[in-house]
């Protein structure tokens, strides 16, 4: 007889609070023999019990994959049981200074002279399982051209095949689909069938979004298109090691002989692999190997909501703005208090998700994300964060690298500045061009005439000159043409129908320009 998933709940009346109570039953919603396609005796007498009929919303989940399943399981159980805040703030503290180290600090290790042995025991994972769609594109984000008509994937391809043929090493790249991209992920691999480099994929779960006010499913069945395609979600990327682990693929890589994964976002172009934090890593005593490490970097009032590293009942902990109470947001988002915040970049060992997973020990915070759908029915989905599990690890650290390592591609201002001459591209690398004098950044503030990439490329007939800039604020219908330099401080604001075209050629330094102004041929 098959094992499957039964859920049921029971509600007392429509004015209480909704108690669902979540089992596993080792017996067939189907009937136990024949080829009847009716409901088992067992699962008619549990659904009588609890006062629900056979077309109830929670059934359909009897048909997940059970690995799924427990997991949304564990996580909707957690849920109902929290009850106030996850941290207590007085026993919030600063971390101590042995556990965040600077990176000047692991830098002035140096290097042994051969790196190919480290280098054959890691794994480099890039979290894919986001869409497009805030930019305007369509299908997985990592496909959108960044630089050069080269994408997410294809700069993270070369930065690894450039690793492989220096060094004569194997670092393999695994990609965490969700199932809104694999399908499409998977069919843009096979380009680089010829490539130095060996790909792997698996996917996130797929868990079910919840409505806000009864706490019941909101997918009727398992269906991903037309009316259900909404009623599903991937769980955050705190599902990495439980996904990571039930596609054998972990396992698989222990086997091969590799011992740490670097772990970033697909879209942070600053995230390649660092060689002295690999070092640091792996030159540690064995009974004193660090199991964690989460680069942190110097927080800027454009950062105040980027979650934090803290010492908690004497564990280092990630702390996200989600987790505190009201009252103390504020206090959250001093850049005085609260000096670093999470890059995203994590160095963990393979061996440790396994031992972790196995016992059922991370526990990390749930993040409770409200949604409201296109018809207007407010939802819940629940998630993780996979720098929440940082204080599971033994030896855990952060290091302070510095902010060329967090570079992520989430707006079209983060766009204009990746394909400028700020940066030169070298090997699927961006790095800051030594023509400029600042090793910082200019604050890009494109408007919603920007917001999709096609708008967005439209308006410029090439990348302004930006290696002088500062400050950079277009509003309202703006278009750039051929050759332009921004220099200094360069606000420019159309008002509503008005249209402000920037000739070609033209240079502005520390200039406003506003009002109307058309270029139109003779």
């Amino acid at each position: 007889m098959a094992h499957t998933v039964v859920l049921y709940s029971s509600i007392s009346t429509p004015d209480s609070n909704v108690l669902l109570i979540i089992r596993l039953f080792g017996a067939d919603w189907r009937c136990g023999s024949g080829n009847s396609s009716g409901p088992s005796s067992p699962f008619q007498s549990l659904t009588a019990q609890a006062g629900m009929s056979t077309s109830d919303p929670w059934h359909f989940l009897f048909q997940i994959s059970k690995k799924d399943f427990e997991g949304f399981k564990n996580l909707f159980h957690r849920f109902l049981q929290v009850k106030g805040p996850s941290v207590k703030w007085d026993k919030i503290h600063k971390p101590p200074e042995d556990l965040i180290h600077p990176y000047d600090k692991i830098k002035a290790q140096g290097l042994p002279d051969s790196v190919a042995a480290s280098l054959n025991k890691l794994v480099v994972v890039k979290l894919n399982g986001g869409l497009g769609t805030s930019m305007g594109c369509k299908g997985p984000k990592s496909v959108i051209s960044v630089r050069n008509e080269n994408t997410f994937l294809d700069l993270t391809v070369h930065q690894i095949e450039h690793l492989n043929k220096t060094f004569n090493v194997d670092v393999p790249l695994v990609l965490m689909n969700s199932f809104n991209t694999d399908e499409d992920t998977k069919k843009i691999l096979q380009k680089y069938t010829h490539h130095r480099v060996h790909i792997h994929t698996f996917n996130q779960s797929r868990y079910p979004r919840i409505n806000k006010e009864s706490l019941l499913p909101v997918a009727k069945d398992l269906g991903m298109h037309g009316d259900h395609a909404d009623a599903w979600y991937p769980p955050g990327h705190g599902d990495i090691y439980a996904s990571f682990y039930n596609s054998g693929l972990l396992d698989q890589l222990i086997a091969a002989g590799k011992e740490y994964i670097f772990v970033s976002n697909i879209d942070n172009l600053g995230a390649t692999v660092d060689l002295f934090i690999l070092n640091h890593l792996m030159t540690q005593p064995k009974d004193k190997r660090c199991e964690f490490i989460m680069e942190v970097t110097d927080k800027t009032r454009a950062d105040v909501k980027g979650g934090t590293l803290i010492q908690y009942d004497d564990k280092l902990r990630l702390l996200e703005i989600a987790q505190v109470p009201k009252a103390h947001v504020d206090e959250f988002k001093s850049v005085t208090k609260f000096k670093i915040f999470n890059t995203n970049n994590l160095w963990i060992s393979l061996a440790a998700i396994k031992r972790l997973h196995e016992k059922n020990t991370m526990d990390m915070e749930i993040i409770v994300n409200p949604k409201t759908l296109d018809g207007g029915l407010n939802v819940i989905q629940l998630e993780t964060a996979v720098g929440a599990a940082i204080k599971a690890f033994d030896n855990a650290l952060g290091v302070n690298v510095p902010r060329s390592r967090f570079l992520p591609v989430k707006t079209s201002s983060d766009l204009l500045l990746v394909m400028s001459n700020l940066y030169s591209l070298d090997a699927g690398s961006l790095t800051m061009s030594k023509k400029r004098e600042f090793p910082s950044t200019p604050h890009v503030k494109l408007g919603s005439s920007f917001t999709k990439v096609h708008d967005f490329l439209t308006r410029f007939e090439s990348i302004p000159d930006m290696l002088e800039l500062d400050h950079l604020t277009v509003s309202g219908d703006v278009t750039f043409g051929k050759n332009v330099s921004l220099k200094g401080t360069v606000i420019i604001i159309a008002n509503h129908g008005d249209r402000i075209d920037i000739p070609a050629g033209a240079v502005l330094e520390n200039k406003i320009v506003s009002g109307n102004l058309r270029i139109l041929d003779h």
